[in-house]
C-alpha cells in the first residue's frame, strides 16, 4: 500500500514486531500471526488455513501484496473461505522449511512469497509462490486459486481427497525432514578423500569457465560452496586429497570471487553484495542486501587471503565489513537483517518504489558530479552508456540506467588514458566517494531492522576474522559490541539459554532455535581467537552444553532445528542437514563439535562430530554438493583439529611471539587457548577439565600443542614451536 494512501483497514498484525508482518497490517485481508489463536480458530470453524510466508525485503512479496492482498474484493473471498496467517520466514525458518519443502514436492520448485493451503491441523495440501491478479497461460490468477480451493474444500468428495492427500504429504515430509536412524558406516581416510575429490569434480563439471559460478542465470553466490572449495584448496598442498583437485578448487574459487567482486552484484559505491545476479555475468543484480549473505561472503574473502597472493580479497572483505558496520549495525552493536531492493526514485518519497532506484546511475548525473577527465575514466572503467548498460530496463520508468560493474581492469584503464595504475586507482577512489555522498541524498531502501541472533553470530565470525586478517581494530570493537548486545538482550545466564531469537524496537521474541545457538557458538569461538577474553570462551562453552542437550539426539546422530517443546503446532520436529544460502545446523555443528572436542578434551563432542559425519557420508556419496559445509567438516576431520595452549601474560613479548607463531605456522584447523592468570583457570576449568595440566611450575611463557590425543612437551620459544607444529 502506498504511504500516501488513507489507511482504511487494520488487522491483527498491527500488534506484531516483524517488519514483514507490519507491512501487511493494513491489508483488508484478516491476517493473523501464526499461533494458538489463529490455529484454534481454524479447528473450531473447520476452515482451511492459508499460510502466506515471506520476508520484508522480498520484491515479489511486495508485488503480490499490492496486486492482490490490498484488493478488498479479493480479501472478501479470502476472509470468507480461510483462516489467513502471515509468517515471517526469517523469524520462523523451522516452519518455512517444512512448508517450502511441501510446495517443492507438489510443484517441483518453490520460493517466496510462499502461499500454501493447510488443513485446520496444519497439514499442507496445495500451494505455490507468486500468483498474478489476472491469469496468464500456465499461471492462474490468485482469485481463481482461492475460489477453486474454497469450492474443493466445501465439496465432500473433493474434501475427502484433500484430506487423504494431506496425510500422504505429511508422511513424505517426515521422511525427508525428520530424524533417521544412523545407517552410515565409519570409513577409512581414502574413502573420505574420494568424497571430497568427487565433490570438486561435480562442481567443476557445472563450473562457468567464463564468468565463474556454478549455474546459469540467475546466479547466487552460495558461500557454503565457496567455503568448501577453500577447504579443498587447503587440503591439496597438504596431500590430504589429490593436489590437482586442490588446485582446481582454488582456481574456481579465485575466479568466482574475483568475478563477483567485479560485477554489479557488488555495490562499488557503498560496499556489500546484493542478493544474486539475474544474468550469467554477475552484472545485473536483484538489489536487496542481506546480512547473512554479506557476513558469510566477508568470511570467505578473508579465508581466501592466505591462499590468493593478491590484494583484492582483503580489499573486498574490507568493503563488505565497512558496509555492514556502517549501514546494518545499531548503536548498541546488534546487526539488522536486510535492505530492500526497492526504493522511491525521487527525494520526496512520492510515486511508486522501483527496484534498484537507489543504486542505478544516469550518465548525465555522474557527468555533473565529476570533472570531465574523471568522468571519462569512470565511464570507461564501469562501461557507463547514455542509453544504460544493463541490456534491458529493470527499473520500469527509471530509464537510461547504468549498474556499476568493472568492464575494464585498472591496468586497461591506465593504458587507455595514458596514466599510471596508481593514478587511476586514486581517481576512481575519489570519484566513488563523491558518488557515495550524492547517493546519500536519495531515499534509502526499506531497512528490515529486526535483529536475529543466528545472523548476528555469522557477523561475529566475519568481524573476528576481519580483525585477524586485516588488523583493523574497528572490526574487533564491533564484534565485541555485538556479543555484548546479544548477551544483554537475548540470553539468560541462569538457564544458560538463548531466551529469544529476535529483537526489535526494544522487545525480544521467539524462542531460540538451533541455528541461533550454533552460529553464535561459532562466532564466539572465533571472537575468542582474536582477543582471548576468557569470558567469550566461557559463554561459548555454556551455550554448547545447552545446544548439545536441547538440539542434538545421541541415539540417531541428528541435529534438530528446534527444541522438543518449541511449538506444539509443528507437524513434527524437523532436522536441518542441507546447506543452502545459509549453512545447515548439522554442517555447522559438525565443524563446531570438532573444535569443542579439541578445546575441552570432552569426548562427547568428538563422538557427536563423528556421528554427524557418519550419517552424512551416504548422502554425500549420492549428492556430493547437497551439503558443501559438511564436506568442509569432513576435510577438517581428515586433517584433525588441534589445540595450542599458551601459558603467559598476553602483554609479555614472549607470549605475544608464541601467539604470533601459532597463528602463522599452525594449520588452518587450530584453536589457541590462552591461560594468562588464575582467574582464567577458575573460569574455564568447569568446561576444560585438563586446563591445569597447562599451567607450568614457573611463570615462563610456554606453548603446549595437541592434536587429537597426542600432546607435545611444552616449548618456550618460537623456533621450537615451529618445529613442533611442522611434525
Amino acid at each position: 500500500m502506498n504511504t500516501t494512501d488513507t489507511i482504511k483497514y487494520t488487522n491483527k498484525l498491527i500488534n506484531e514486531k516483524s517488519p514483514y508482518l507490519l507491512q501487511h497490517a493494513h491489508n483488508p485481508v484478516d491476517w493473523q500471526a501464526w499461533g494458538e489463536e489463529a490455529l484454534s480458530r481454524a479447528a473450531a470453524e473447520n476452515k482451511p488455513v492459508l499460510l502466506s510466508i515471506g520476508y520484508s525485503t522480498c520484491h515479489w512479496c511486495h508485488v503480490m501484496a499490492d496486486e492482490s492482498f490490498s484488493d478488498p474484493a479479493v480479501a472478501e473471498i479470502m476472509n470468507r473461505a480461510f483462516i489467513n496467517i502471515k509468517l515471517d520466514r526469517e523469524e520462523r525458518p523451522d516452519l518455512d522449511q517444512i512448508y517450502i519443502t511441501a510446495v517443492s514436492a507438489l510443484n517441483g520448485s518453490a520460493g517466496w512469497p510462499l502461499n500454501v493451503f493447510l488443513t485446520p491441523d496444519g497439514r499442507p495440501f496445495f500451494g505455490g509462490t507468486y500468483f498474478p491478479p489476472v491469469g496468464r497461460p500456465g499461471m492462474p490468477s490468485w482469485t481463481d486459486v482461492v475460489l477453486h480451493v474454497e469450492q474443493a474444500w466445501n465439496t465432500p468428495e473433493t474434501k475427502e481427497k484433500i484430506l487423504s492427500s494431506a496425510e500422504a504429504m505429511n508422511d513424505v515430509l517426515k521422511q525427508h525432514l525428520s530424524s533417521r536412524v544412523a545407517t552410515g558406516q565409519n570409513t577409512d581416510e581414502t574413502d573420505d578423500r574420494h568424497l571430497i575429490e568427487n565433490a570438486v569434480k561435480v562442481l567443476s563439471a557445472n563450473y562457468d569457465k567464463t564468468n565463474g559460478g556454478f549455474s546459469p542465470a540467475p546466479k547466487f553466490p552460495m558461500p557454503p560452496t565457496l567455503a568448501f572449495l577453500l577447504e579443498a584448496a587447503r587440503l591439496g598442498p597438504a596431500e590430504m586429497i589429490d593436489p590437482r583437485q586442490g588446485k582446481i578448487a582454488l582456481d574456481m574459487t579465485a575466479h568466482t570471487l574475483k568475478s563477483m567482486a567485479a560485477g554489479g552484484i557488488f555495490d562499488h559505491i557503498g560496499g556489500g553484495f546484493h542478493r544474486y545476479a539475474t544474468d550469467d555475468k554477475w552484472h545485473l543484480p536483484h538489489f536487496e542486501k542481506m546480512l547473512y549473505d554479506n557476513a558469510q561472503l566477508a568470511s570467505v574473502y578473508l579465508d581466501a587471503i592466505p591462499l590468493i597472493d593478491e590484494p583484492w580479497p582483503a580489499e573486498v572483505a574490507t568493503e563488505i565489513l565497512t558496509y555492514m558496520t556502517r549501514d546494518l549495525m545499531n548503536e548498541d552493536g546488534g546487526f539488522f537483517s536486510a535492505e530492500d531492493a526497492d526504493s522511491y526514485p525521487v527525494a520526496d518519497g512520492t510515486g511508486n518504489k522501483l527496484e534498484g532506484a537507489f543504486y542505478g546511475w544516469r550518465t548525465e548525473t555522474v557527468r555533473a558530479l565529476l570533472s570531465s577527465e574523471n568522468f571519462e575514466i569512470v565511464k570507461y572503467y564501469y562501461d557507463m552508456r547514455p542509453e544504460g548498460n544493463v541490456g534491458h530496463d529493470p527499473f520500469g520508468e527509471f530509464v537510461e540506467t547504468n549498474v556499476l560493474y568493472k568492464a575494464h581492469s585498472t591496468a586497461e584503464t591506465a593504458e587507455h588514458f595514458n596514466l599510471s595504475e596508481e593514478e587511476v586507482r586514486k581517481i576512481l577512489s575519489r570519484s566513488r566517494n563523491i558518488m557515495f555522498q550524492e547517493r546519500l541524498r536519495r531515499p534509502r531502501p526499506h531497512l528490515d531492522d529486526k535483529i536475529l541472533t543466528a545472523w548476528n553470530g555469522l557477523a561475529l565470525t566475519a568481524l573476528s576474522k576481519g580483525f585477524l586478517y586485516l588488523k583493523n581494530r574497528a572490526f574487533l570493537d564491533a564484534a565485541k559490541k555485538t556479543a555484548c548486545f546479544i548477551q544483554n538482550n537475548l540470553y539468560d545466564p541462569e538457564s544458560r539459554r538463548l531466551l529469544k531469537r529476535r529483537w526489535r524496537d526494544g522487545h525480544s521474541g521467539i524462542d531460540g532455535l538451533a541455528e541461533d545457538y550454533i552460529f553464535l557458538i561459532q562466532g564466539l569461538l572465533d571472537l575468542y581467537q582474536t582477543d582471548f577474553d576468557p569470558a567469550h570462551l566461557s559463554w561459548a562453552l555454556k551455550l554448547a552444553e545447552s545446544f548439545y542437550d536441547r538440539f542434538y539426539d545421541q541415539a540417531t546422530g541428528t541435529c534438530f532445528a528446534v527444541s522438543a517443546n518449541h511449538d506444539r503446532h509443528l507437524l513434527f520436529r524437523p532436522a536441518d542437514d542441507h546447506d543452502n544460502v545459509l549453512p545447515s545446523v548439522t554442517s555447522t555443528a559438525a565443524k563446531v563439535f570438532q573444535r569443542l572436542s579439541a578445546l575441552t578434551g570432552k569426548s562427547r563432542y568428538g563422538q557427536a562430530a563423528i556421528s554427524l559425519l557418519t550419517n552424512a557420508r551416504s548422502d554425500l556419496k549420492k549428492h556430493p554438493t547437497s551439503a558443501p559445509l559438511m564436506m568442509a567438516a569432513l576435510g577438517q576431520y581428515l586433517t584433525g583439529h588441534s589445540r595450542i595452549a599458551i601459558f603467559g601474560e598476553p602483554h609479555d613479548p614472549a607470549t605475544r611471539a608464541l601467539i604470533k607463531t601459532a597463528r602463522q605456522a599452525a594449520p588452518a584447523n587450530v584453536d589457541i587457548l590462552l591461560i594468562d592468570n588464575p582467574a582464567t583457570v577458575d573460569l574455564l576449568e568447569p568446561h576444560i577439565p585438563d586446563i591445569l595440566e597447562y599451567v607450568p611450575g614457573d611463570s615462563k611463557p610456554a606453548a603446549f600443542a595437541c592434536s587429537g590425543r597426542t600432546c607435545h612437551p611444552p616449548v618456550s620459544n618460537t623456533t621450537d614451536l615451529e618445529r613442533v607444529l611442522s611434525l
